[in-house]
């Protein structure tokens, strides 16, 4: 595990350019740093998600897992987990962000091979004091997510929830927002969130 300071050469611009005086002022980081240089989709859903959406959502992952698009994401709802096991069968690269302190010891058996191959950055603005996700970390860690993200994709958000919130300052940063088109979704695309197009107009 390695620290990054703020103010050195290698932080994340993004952080700073769209969180501004809330950018963490260190991130801790394990496997390949380079992968932040890579175009990246971040990746929100819901925790409980309609059941048509789920398969959507599964297909998607089968997608952007076969063009190699790099996806940046807390992999902490149910749906965004399966995403994350579909993306590490695949050769691309994943950037994953847990709202907690960084563990090597406790490093997941199916991350192991990923981070030594070079193809998976675990990146937290979290120190040892924090062991475990709260909700304010997890507030904390989607920004940071969200202004990784070149474009931002959100399976579904529930009307009047947390997520639908969140999206609502992903577009005034003026970011790229996607979405499934779907009456479940409905709520998100009067905000401003474009229906998906199809794979190659998100990743672009």
């Amino acid at each position: 595990m390695a620290c990054l300071q703020k103010t050195e050469a290698g932080y994340p611009f993004a952080l700073k350019s769209y969180l501004g005086e809330l950018a963490p002022e260190q991130i801790y980081y394990m496997g390949n740093l380079d992968i932040l240089q890579q175009k990246k989709l971040a990746l929100f859903c819901s925790v409980k998600c309609p059941g048509n959406l789920i398969l959507k959502t599964y297909d998607l992952a089968r997608e952007l897992r076969a063009v190699g698009t790099v996806v940046v994401s807390g992999f902490h709802s149910p749906m965004e987990k399966e995403c994350l096991a579909l993306l590490l069968r695949g050769k691309q690269a994943v950037i994953w962000c847990p709202a907690r302190r960084l563990s090597p010891r406790r490093l997941p058996k199916m991350f192991v091979g990923p981070v030594s191959d070079g193809r998976l950055l675990i990146i937290s603005p979290f120190g040892e004091e924090i062991r475990r996700a709260t909700q304010d970390t997890a507030r904390i860690r989607n920004d940071c997510v969200a202004a990784l993200g070149d474009s931002i994709f959100v399976a579904y958000a529930a009307t009047g929830g947390k997520t639908e919130g969140f999206c609502r300052k992903i577009l005034e940063w003026q970011k790229p927002l996607f979405t499934f088109e779907s009456p479940y979704n409905a709520s998100l695309v009067s905000l401003g969130a474009r229906p998906y197009p199809g794979i190659a107009s998100i990743i672009t």
